[in-house]
């Protein structure tokens, strides 16, 4: 199994679509900035055929650190989460 990183990503963009890896970065940071500040005003962003992110709150609790074990307090938080929808899916199985 191979790991893309962001430099593989823009070049398989750049090549598939016949543009300059300066136009795949730049497309890229546009999505993944759309991306962030949709989150941030709303609750989720559906691409039909591709999968939704969304927000999901996890609530405080209770944790150890695992050099002393003492207990600390882990604050609640929002995370970003994604659900691949079916066509994502279904490539990704074919």
């Amino acid at each position: 199994m191979k790991n893309m990183n962001k430099s593989e990503l823009v070049a398989a963009i750049a090549q598939h679509n016949d543009c300059s890896k300066k136009d795949a970065e730049c497309a890229i940071e546009m999505f993944v900035g759309a991306i962030k500040h949709g989150l941030v005003k709303a609750d989720k962003i559906t691409l039909v055929g591709f999968g939704t992110f969304y927000k999901q709150k996890r609530k405080a609790g209770t944790g150890r650190n695992p050099r002393t074990g003492a207990a600390i307090k882990i604050s609640a938080s929002t995370l970003p989460k994604f659900k691949a929808g079916q066509g994502l899916k279904d490539a990704v199985n074919k």
